[in-house]
């Protein structure tokens, strides 16, 4: 049995259906390991041994890479300062000052722990400061685990569900109808960035479509809340909806504000900050110096580096290179959204078996893909690492050319 077998076997007695969540592999690829003994720049190494050059970054927490020595040294030197004490750390405001000074709507932060935070603390403020219940959410779209939110209704209630209303995302006349519906009842209009919803092709912003949602919430009272937490920073140097022109009224905040330290953010206009102020919010962790301090490093960079300009290299590198291999191979392979976050899908593969076929071969090849969530893409992968990543991607789409019709049904996931 492999050392990867075994603390799966463990994590069974301990875990009420073994490793849980988004980073559990029980609906990926048969070869994918579970558990990681280290990981620096692009690449984690395996407990089996075995090194892979990372396409998930953590699901997008890694934007300068794993183990960036400048960003822990932020954060160690703080940790052994003061971290989590009866107060706060001048670093709190260093890190809201950058923050605030990068992000245009801004005038605000507080700072959480998690995305599904951030996003539960902006419906709440959109509520009380409106006084209304209904908030609209795009079919598919992920906004947290939270019961305003969830997307699976075991243990919610009907009426924690009641107040949310769906739209077709870049639908004009579907937002129209879900503001129609809320009548006088609207509170917030939530809207990732681009639609970036697992296992369907991704689809960036209809710049009309952004902009009657900021003509809706102007016109009704209601509050347009974007939730930048998969994207921030990964299509702009601000609000992502600035790439269309947009300006919402708080923005949510997470993954790779600090490199990957845990904190995350809601920002805030002028327009909502009395009402911020009234709220009771408070967390245990949510005042913690250390990763505020890997922040205020990570967004100085974000500032002042070429990383995004570099990203979109890289992006548009990898995405060329494997259209041209999956040509050769005679493969129907779709890449849709921004170069900064590939998503990987293929023609006529509604069981995603191809998905998984492609992912198992790249495994083999040490690449670490996904194959129905998107990818990112790091600052510290290189063009050669994307020139492994193309060559290994020839072999195994002229792997699944060869495999064909053969292919047996995917039985690691039912897809709706």
């Amino acid at each position: 049995m492999s050392r990867d077998s075994e603390l799966k076997d463990r994590a069974q007695k301990v875990f009420p259906n073994g490793i849980y969540g988004h980073l559990s592999t029980r609906y990926m690829p048969e070869n994918y390991p579970q558990f990681f003994t280290s990981a620096k720049g692009v690449r984690m190494t395996a407990v089996d041994g075995r090194e892979y050059i990372d396409y998930m970054c953590a699901f997008g927490l890694n934007l300068f890479g794993y183990g960036d020595e400048e960003i822990n040294k932020a954060f160690v030197d703080q940790m052994q300062k003061a971290d989590t004490v009866t107060g706060v750390s001048p670093v709190m405001i260093d890190f809201a000052e950058r923050f605030t000074g990068l992000v245009k709507h801004a005038d605000w932060a507080i700072f959480v722990k998690n995305g599904t935070d951030a996003t539960t603390l902006g419906a709440m403020i959109a509520r009380a400061h409106t006084g209304r219940d209904k908030i609209i959410i795009a079919e598919g779209a992920y906004h947290g685990i939270a019961p305003w939110s969830a997307q699976s209704p075991e243990g919610t209630t009907a009426g924690e569900r009641t107040g949310r209303i769906y739209c077709t995302y870049n639908d004009v006349e579907s937002l129209e109808r879900a503001v129609a519906e809320a009548g006088d009842d609207l509170a917030a209009i939530f809207a990732t960035p681009f639609k970036h919803d697992v296992f369907i092709d991704q689809a960036e912003p209809d710049a009309v479509y952004a902009r009657r949602a900021r003509e809706l919430c102007d016109k009704t009272g209601a509050l347009l809340v974007i939730d930048d937490v998969r994207a921030g920073f990964k299509l702009a140097r601000d609000c992502s909806w600035a790439t269309v022109g947009v300006q919402p009224d708080l923005s949510a905040w997470g993954k790779c504000i600090a490199n990957g330290h845990p904190v995350s953010a809601l920002l805030g206009s002028d327009k909502v900050r009395k009402t911020a102020g009234l709220m009771r919010v408070t967390g245990s962790y949510w005042c913690q110096a250390g990763p505020m301090a890997a922040g205020v490093v990570t967004l100085d960079r974000i500032r002042d580096s070429d990383y995004l300009e570099n990203i979109q290299k890289l992006g548009r590198q990898l995405r060329t290179g494997v259209d041209a291999v999956a040509a050769k191979a005679g493969v129907g392979l779709r890449q849709t959204g921004p170069v900064t976050m590939p998503m990987f899908l293929f023609d006529d593969d509604p069981d995603l078996r191809k998905g998984y076929f492609f992912c198992a071969e790249m495994a083999e090849r040490g690449i670490y893909m996904h194959p129905f969530h998107n990818m990112f893409i790091s600052n510290a992968l290189t063009a050669a690492d994307v020139d492994l990543t193309v060559a290994a991607a020839d072999e195994a789409l002229q792997a699944l050319a060869k495999a064909g019709a053969g292919l047996e049904p995917n039985q690691r996931i039912k897809v709706a």
